[in-house]
Parts: C-alpha cells; structure tokens; sequence
C-alpha cells in the first residue's frame, strides 16, 4: 500500500485521537454535546451534501453495469444482516438494532481513504469510477436503511398501542417518517431538482459546498468522541463480527457477483472490490446515533476496521492482481 494511504490513514487517526481528548476532557461541556453534534450533521449538513450530490448527479452518463457489480451485492449482504439481526430477536435490542448492524457492515468509508487510495492505486480512470459510485452510495443505503428502520419503528409503536392499530395507519406512519426524514427529503427534492434539469443558482450551490465541507471532520471527531464516552466494553464482539462482515465477506461478495457473474474485468473490477473492502464509514455511527441504538459497538467497529485495513487492503490487492 503506497505511503499517500498511509499518511491518510494516520490522519483519520490523529483527528479520532484529537475528538477522544475533547471527549475524555469535556471540553466541549457535559451536556451530550456528541450527540448535538451528531444533531448538527445529520440535519444541517449531511442533507446539504445530499441533496447538491443528486441535483448533479448526470444519470445519462453513469456506468450501470459497473455500478450493479458494486450495488447489488452491498444491498444483498444488507437485507442478509438485517434479515438475520431481526430473526435473532435478542432480548434487550432496540427496534432499530437490525438497521445499526446492517449499515455497519456495509457503509464503507469511500471518501476519506476510498478517494486516496483509489487515485494513487488506478488513477484518473479509476478515481472517476470511484467518483461515480460514492455519488449515489449514501443516496442508495440511507435511503434503503432508513426505510427499513422507520418500518421497524413504526411496528413497534403498533405492538405498544402507540399507533394505529391497522395496517394501513402503520404503513401510513412509516412512508410520512420515511419521506418527511433528514436523509431522504433532501434526496428526492434533488432528484426532483434534476429531472427539471435546471442548474443550481450560483450562490445555491456555493452555500451548498460550505455546508457540506465540515462532514468529513465533524464525522472523525464524533467517532473520537463517542469513543471517549461509550467506550469498547461489552461491543467488541459485536464490532469484531461487523469489521470481517465489511473488511472480508462484502468484497468477496462483489468480487464473485461482479466478475464471475457480470463479467467485470480490469481496473473496474479493482475499483468496485477495493470500494467494498474500505473500513466502516462514519455514516454509520451518525446513523446509530441518530436512532440512539448501539453507539458504542458502531464506533467500535469503525475503529477496528480502520485498524484492520492495513492488512485487509493489501491482501484484496493481491488477489485482484492474481486475476489480472
């Protein structure tokens, strides 16, 4: 692995490191401010980045085939662990704790190591099929996961006496929640955006982008911060079990949909595994935070998975070179 992902990856850890310090210190109060700034990010500046992302996004020029090899299985393994995490039924688990999971094992960081790594390993052509995937990569899963959780919730609130008591006032419940949602919202008013194919306003798109750049640092610094507060005791397992899901069995499941089965070849196919194999994204632990379901374990597995990727990367990096 060359020395730019390294250097990144030592970034990513010494901001972790510097949102740990705030977090042990409280520096930034007592008064859950993780959690305020999770806040921040997930209703200011995440739909921000959405909604300029699906607004711009020119849907005539996308590699579908190439991002099927990715789409499809990420999607496969998510339902598989959701499916699994709500058959479980293990005693204590909020209803949300299917989706947590499910996100964790397959949102990878795609932007601050997916981006590095993917220019110094195959360059501009590689780097724009990167590009392409991580423009509809939170578009996809959050839409996805958010639907399932408001589902989840929704029948809870059923069970409880809490809602409706018919279908329908459970089905109605979960669309509003699904739509009227921070995630969601900002994705179909940009797709509605660009299917009147008009551009943004110059000043639109510039408050826009400065919106969307604090996501990146803001999201390190919370998982440094979440570490300092919820810890590792008692969600290691669990996060150890998430990282190989996400690390080991996901860029599998795309190597062999993607080549054997779409007949995905050269730097496409290296793009499309190595996007799997990335540590789990941040996205994951706003998300969980979001819902206040397994923080601990989310941020773990982050960690663990960051950690393990200098020797996961490289061994992904082999096999692909074995079938060039």
């Amino acid at each position: 692995m060359s020395t730019a992902i390294f250097l990144k990856l030592a970034a990513i850890f010494i901001v972790v490191a510097l949102g740990w310090v705030a977090g042990r210190l409280r520096w930034l109060g007592d008064n859950d401010p993780a959690r305020t700034l999770s806040n921040a990010a997930f209703y200011i500046f995440i739909p921000a980045l959405l909604f300029r992302t699906t607004a711009r996004i020119d849907f005539a020029t996308l590699p579908w085939r190439t991002l099927a090899a990715f789409f499809v299985p990420v999607l496969l393994l998510l339902v598989l662990v959701y499916v699994w995490q709500r058959r479980s039924n293990r005693s204590g688990d909020a209803p949300a704790a299917p989706s947590v999971r499910a996100i964790s094992a397959t949102f990878g960081n795609t932007v601050q190591i997916g981006v590095p790594l993917a220019t110094a390993l195959f360059g501009e052509a590689g780097l724009a099929i990167h590009i392409t995937i991580i423009s509809i990569h939170a578009l996809v899963l959050l839409s996805v996961l958010t639907a399932l959780v408001e589902l989840d919730l929704a029948r809870e609130r059923r069970l409880r006496g809490d809602a409706d008591a018919h279908l329908l006032g459970t089905l109605a419940t979960t669309a509003r929640n699904t739509i009227v949602h921070p995630v969601v919202l900002p994705v179909l008013a940009g797709l509605a955006w660009n299917g009147l194919s008009l551009p943004l306003p110059g000043i639109v798109d510039e408050t826009l982008q400065t919106l969307a750049l604090p996501v990146v640092p803001l999201c390190l610094v919370l998982i440094g911060m979440s570490l300092a507060y919820y810890g590792v005791k008692g969600a290691a397992r669990g996060a150890i079990s998430l990282s190989v899901l996400k690390l080991l069995v996901l860029p599998a499941l795309v190597l062999a949909i993607g080549h054997w089965g779409m007949g995905l070849d050269g730097i496409a196919l290296s793009v499309v595994v190595m996007a799997a194999a990335m540590p789990v994204g941040s996205n994951a632990l706003i998300f969980a935070q979001r819902y206040r379901t397994l923080e601990g374990e989310t941020t773990a597995a982050i960690v663990f998975s960051t950690f393990a990727f200098v020797a996961t990367g490289p061994l992904w990096l082999t096999v692909l070179g074995h079938l060039h």
